[in-house]
């Protein structure tokens, strides 16, 4: 995906006059949909399971919180290497490998025995998933030659991503209310088994004939980096400033920096650090990496807020999710006209104020009786994050030179996933210290722990004291999120240049 944008990428036959796509070719852009569906859906499924999976695994609240996020940190470390490989063995091969990978490590998340095998099994899900989204976007490439159908493939491709998400909840909630938590990631194998089939029948084969050297040791050092900082947060919230979160820090800021001098220094970077000197770039890119922070922090325990808290089934619970994620969607019909007499900068800042403002009722909603007023904040949330989500993207691919707009494209992917891992690493860290202090000292060990466990507790006295809890620290974290909020809405306001001639390809 992260070279395959670029000209040169190209076979030898692109060279000649483009054909259109015929039957065959949309054909095997539904197979690529369909994958990408599946990481969509996989990405948002598990938060309405947790906790059923609590109750019967067992895990602590740093089990709980690595389950929940190492599928983002192993896809968003390991996205660019995979783009390369796929670049260079080939597309549909990297394709279908992938998709088998993913398969089996569903199954081993499904029926995981313990909160160890539950995570080896997200991560495994997660190193899969980074095969299978570069190469659908480069077989599109690959498959849609002509401008005009490509832009159109790559709407429906978006759009399928959109339409995951909204489907993870309400898939998650079908099968929770009729089957076991591990049913979130068994249900991948039938969707994964076709995919196999219609990639092996429908989709060519397709590669970079002239790729660059592929920095193995570059991808290495950008995993090992991300991953010693995040252990670090984690040793730090759940034991307290120690050598081994020291050593952590130390690790990761050091191969960080040896990250960075090794792509200014070798002719073909898996990341060019060349264009973050482009504000427009960097500050799309920090925006969506603040507000993804903020956004997948609060709702990987919003979905326990409203089963725990609220008494809802995993089912209800998804459907009352959906206001956000219908939003996001809806507001694609106001964006051109907005950009046009705003800019793209300010565009991308009022939509992460309003989601600041969203953020800020959903607090003052939490504390409420009733839906209305939860729905409502749901709708506003999800309206500005749609539209800051949109624009961003748009304004990191636009900002660069056109034969750069694969690796903006793979860095603006990055910064998504990332976001939303680090969101879950540490404003979840955050919730649950917050938790935590706000309970009384007398409390039982395993009130202490999270709120699913203290749900288990046969004392309804105590699992009132918890959810009062639960319930204040999510406020104060909304309104933590939404003061990130308002900061990527102030970077993106004065950084991002916005002309008022332009209107994104959406």
């Amino acid at each position: 995906m992260r070279s395959t944008l670029h000209p040169e990428d190209a076979s030898p036959a692109a060279t000649e006059e483009p054909r259109d796509a015929g039957p065959r070719e949309w054909a095997a852009l539904a197979v690529l949909v369909l994958a990408v569906v599946l990481l969509a859906v996989d990405g948002t499924v598990l938060t309405l399971a947790v906790p059923a999976l609590t109750a019967d695994l067992r895990p602590t609240a740093g089990e709980l919180l690595w389950i929940g996020d190492i599928y983002g940190f192993a896809l968003a470390g390991l996205l660019v290497l995979m783009g390369g490989l796929a670049d260079r063995f080939g597309r549909r091969r990297v394709l279908l490998i992938g998709t088998a990978a993913f398969g089996a490590a569903s199954a081993l998340a499904a029926y995981a025995t313990d909160p160890s095998t539950l995570i080896a099994g997200r991560a495994a899900l997660g190193i899969a998933a980074a095969t299978l989204m570069p190469s659908t976007l480069s077989l599109i490439r690959n498959l849609f030659p002509v401008p005009r159908q490509r832009t159109r493939a790559i709407a429906l491709w978006s759009a399928a991503a959109s339409g995951g998400a909204v489907l993870g909840p309400l898939v998650g909630g079908v099968l929770l209310e009729h089957f076991w938590w591990g049913s979130v990631f068994l249900v991948n194998l039938p969707v994964v088994a076709v995919l196999l089939l219609g990639a092996w029948y429908l989709v060519p084969e397709s590669r970079d004939p002239r790729p660059g050297r592929l920095d193995v040791l570059g991808a290495a050092q950008s995993v090992v980096a991300v991953l010693a900082l995040v252990y670090a947060v984690k040793e730090i919230v759940g034991h307290g400033p120690s050598l081994g979160a020291a050593l952590s820090t130390g690790l990761g800021l050091v191969v960080a920096v040896l990250f960075v001098r090794r792509q200014r220094r070798i002719p073909s970077p898996l990341v060019d650090v060349r264009l973050f000197a482009n504000r427009a770039f960097s500050g799309a890119l920090a925006s969506q990496l603040i507000a993804l922070t903020a956004l997948m922090g609060l709702l990987f325990f919003f979905s326990q807020y409203l089963q725990l808290v609220r008494g809802h089934s995993p089912l209800e619970a998804g459907l009352r999710e959906l206001p956000l994620t219908l939003a996001s969607l809806a507001v694609l019909v106001v964006i051109g006209p907005l950009v046009a007499r705003a800019g793209v900068g300010r565009a991308i800042g009022l939509g992460l104020g309003l989601a600041a403002a969203g953020l800020l009722a959903l607090a003052g909603a939490e504390a409420l009786p009733g839906y209305v007023w939860l729905a409502a904040a749901l709708v506003v949330l999800g309206a500005g994050f749609g539209l800051a989500f949109t624009l961003s993207t748009d304004a990191a691919v636009g900002a660069v030179p056109p034969h750069r707009a694969g690796v903006a494209s793979a860095l603006s992917e990055t910064s998504y996933e990332l976001g939303a891992a680090l969101g879950i690493a540490l404003l979840g860290s955050v919730q649950t210290i917050l938790y935590r202090t706000h309970l009384p000292e007398d409390l039982p060990g395993a009130a202490r722990e999270s709120l699913a466990r203290a749900a288990q507790v046969p004392d309804d006295s105590v699992v009132q004291v918890a959810r009062e809890s639960f319930t204040w620290a999510m406020q104060v974290a909304s309104v933590g999120a939404a003061a990130l909020l308002a900061v990527a809405a102030v970077t993106a306001w004065r950084v991002i240049p916005s002309p008022r001639t332009r209107t994104p390809h959406v």
